[in-house]
């Protein structure tokens, strides 16, 4: 596993007491966010009711096993709903 530096979107950062970034150990994107709840607890019900992870630019929704490549620009969105 890499240190991971993660950037919060939007809402996110007010779930995460205002903080906008975090560093964490992961590989892939489902280590990512279990990573994020267990640093800051009260971003859980928010990232359980789904989100986007943009790598390097491209957003992926439910790619549980993405790998986070080293150095990667990482940023936790909130889940847009279409319609």
């Amino acid at each position: 596993m890499a240190t991971v530096k993660v950037g919060l979107g939007g809402p996110l950062r007010s779930a995460a007491g205002g903080r906008s970034e975090f560093e964490v150990e992961a590989s892939n994107v489902r280590q990512m966010l279990d990573a994020l709840a267990a640093a800051e607890p009260r971003l859980a019900p928010v990232l359980a009711r789904g989100v986007a992870v943009a790598i390097d630019g491209e957003i992926y929704r439910d790619d549980w096993f993405r790998a986070i490549p080293a150095g990667a620009e990482v940023f936790v969105l909130p889940r847009m709903a279409g319609g």
